[in-house]
């Protein structure tokens, strides 16, 4: 059991029975009565969100999960298919929830696959990420003095806005918490 004002983001809750990953965290602490948190958690079976708020005294289940990393093989109209990089053992991970992970995935990379109750539930990608440009238009020539973008796609199908300057071919950098371009990468 965890205290509800010692909950942060990114831990893992259990309630009603189902994981839940914190993905939001809010402390409020009014004139007059007890400081509360309100939460935005993401049901890790069901990929639905919740939003609870507790008073910072109530204890809170703390749900008990293992990272392992795992090398991504692929993926199929249902699921992701992984290999666990100790043991070999291949398994899936349903879509339902984590369908826009796949933009962010490469395959033959290595992620750390959150695994609950013998079953995998959660994919962590990194905060920040290196793709390769596989699609870019021209940039509009002397159109330098505005902050000026234009969208490239990267080899996993992502759709990402650049600078002009930015070509077919050439690796950039994104955050793939809020998809946008950081910057470019040499090799």
């Amino acid at each position: 059991m965890i205290k509800a004002g010692a909950i942060d983001k990114g831990m893992f809750l259990l309630l009603k029975n189902d994981p839940h990953l914190v993905v939001e965290r809010e402390f409020v602490n009014p004139g007059k009565g007890s400081a509360f948190v309100r939460l935005k958690l993401k049901n890790l079976i069901t990929g639905q969100a919740l939003r609870e708020t507790m008073k910072t005294q109530d204890n809170v289940e703390e749900a008990t999960v293992t990272e392992k990393g795992c090398q991504y093989l692929y993926a199929d109209p249902e699921a992701y298919h992984f290999m666990d990089v100790e043991t070999f053992e291949q398994f899936t991970v349903p879509f339902a929830g984590f369908e826009d992970k796949q933009l962010f995935m490469i395959e033959g990379d290595t992620y750390k696959v959150v695994v609950w109750d013998e079953k995998p539930i959660d994919v962590k990608v990194p905060y920040k990420m290196i793709y390769t440009v596989t699609e870019a238009s021209e940039g509009i020539k002397g159109d330098t003095v505005t902050k000026t973008t234009k969208p490239v796609k990267v080899e996993t199908g992502l759709v990402v806005r650049v600078p002009l300057f930015i070509k077919e071919g050439e690796r950039i950098m994104v955050n793939t918490e809020t998809k946008e371009y950081v910057e470019r990468v040499n090799s």
